[in-house]
C-alpha cells in the first residue's frame, strides 16, 4: 500500500478552494481536493510493516504549535513548472517535526532531502506562456491564516482514475 505522513488542513479546505479559483487558466491544471503538508513520503509499504511504522511514530513527541499561511510558490523552477503551492511560516517547527519523523524511521526508509514545508494547490502541465503563468501566480494574495498543528497522521493513498483517495490509518497527537 502507498503511504505518507502528513499534517492535515481540512479546516481550511474552503479557503484553499478559493485560492485555486485564482490560478492562471493558460495551463492544464490538476487541482488538489484534499489539502495536507506531506512530512514524509513512504511509498509502497508491505501491510506487515504498518504496525511497526505506527509503533515507531507513536514515540515521536512534539509540542503543539501554530503556523501561518505565507505565500504562493512554484516547484521545481519557474522555467519548469510542475506544482503551485502555498508556503507556511515559521518553518522551523515544521522542519523540526519532519526531522524527528525522518530520524525515527531511518532504519526503514531513506531520509528526506531538501524538505520544504508546503501545501500543494495543483499540479501543472503545459503552461502556454510560462512568464505570464508565473506573473499571475505571483498576484495571488494569501491571507495570514493561522493553523494550529496538534497532530500528524499516517495516510494511505489509493490512486484512482479520478484522483487519489486518502485514508488516515493513524493520528498521532502532540
Amino acid at each position: 500500500m502507498r503511504l505518507f505522513i502528513a499534517i492535515g488542513f481540512s479546516e481550511l479546505k474552503d479557503y484553499f478552494l478559493e485560492l485555486q479559483k485564482q490560478l492562471p487558466s493558460n495551463a492544464k491544471l490538476s487541482l488538489v481536493r484534499s489539502f495536507h503538508l506531506t512530512l514524509k513520503f513512504l511509498g509502497e509499504v508491505q501491510q506487515n510493516k504498518v504496525e511497526e511504522i505506527i509503533s515507531i511514530l507513536k514515540s515521536v513527541k512534539f509540542e503543539p504549535f501554530e503556523a501561518y499561511l505565507d505565500s504562493v510558490g512554484i516547484f521545481p523552477t519557474e522555467n519548469y513548472i510542475r506544482v503551485v503551492w502555498v508556503g507556511l511560516k515559521p518553518e522551523e517547527k515544521i522542519i523540526k517535526l519532519q526531522s524527528q519523523i525522518d530520524e525515527s524511521l531511518k532504519e526503514m526508509f531513506r531520509k528526506e532531502k531538501g524538505f520544504e514545508p508546503h501545501i500543494t494547490l495543483c499540479r501543472v502541465k503545459h503552461p502556454q506562456d510560462k512568464k505570464l503563468f508565473v506573473e499571475q501566480v505571483r498576484k495571488i494574495n494569501v491571507g495570514n491564516k493561522k493553523i494550529a498543528v496538534r497532530d500528524f497522521r499516517l495516510v494511505k493513498s489509493t490512486l484512482k482514475s479520478q484522483g487519489p483517495v486518502y485514508e488516515d490509518l493513524e493520528v498521532f497527537n502532540s
